[in-house]
């Protein structure tokens, strides 16, 4: 797959799909974006699990921190990594030795490994990368839009609320 960009439809539909998150590098400290995309996400309707090892056995935004995936004792949708380029192979090959796998493989901004991101293709997961499920969720749904930064599209609209267990719904539907 090509990760210079994607199609709305394929950044929906893994937004539709996926309803318990691992965030891989979450922090406690509330100025941190890892805390402010959990925040969002939470607030969202979606589970999110703090993994942070540092801070394992403790809580973020009354959610228990996990020192490794492995540790997280129900099922993970979706992957979201707050760590450096150069920590997703290893993240990969964590994930790969799940016996009960996440689909999507999600990497912050600025985060991009081609090899790893391969690598989870190739063992059926979605990836994207150099992305942020809050910007994406924000931009799907009108939100960022409405308040008028990056939509691309130029509209006085308010964000439509829809059925399901988010706040929001995304208005693009998936492929």
């Amino acid at each position: 797959m090509n990760h210079d960009s994607y199609q709305d439809a394929y950044i929906s539909g893994i937004l539709h799909s996926v309803k318990t998150i691992a965030m891989i590098g979450a922090s406690p400290k509330d100025v941190r974006p890892s805390f402010i995309a959990m925040k969002y996400l939470l607030a969202k309707g979606y589970g999110v699990t703090p993994i942070n090892p540092g801070h394992a056995g403790k809580e973020i935004l009354g959610q228990t921190v996990y020192g490794q995936l492995c540790d997280v004792p129900h099922h993970l949708d979706m992957i979201d990594v707050f760590r450096g380029s150069n920590a997703l192979p290893g993240i990969v090959d964590e994930i790969l030795t799940l016996k009960d796998r996440p689909s999507v493989l999600w990497a912050q901004l600025t985060v991009r490994n081609d090899e790893a991101a391969e690598k989870a293709e190739a063992a059926g997961m979605k990836v994207v990368m150099n992305r942020c499920p809050k910007i994406e969720y924000g931009r799907l749904s009108g939100e960022i839009g409405w308040n008028g930064i990056n939509s691309r599209v130029i509209s006085a609209r308010k964000p439509v609320r829809q059925a399901g267990y988010q706040a929001l719904g995304i208005r693009i539907r998936p492929q």
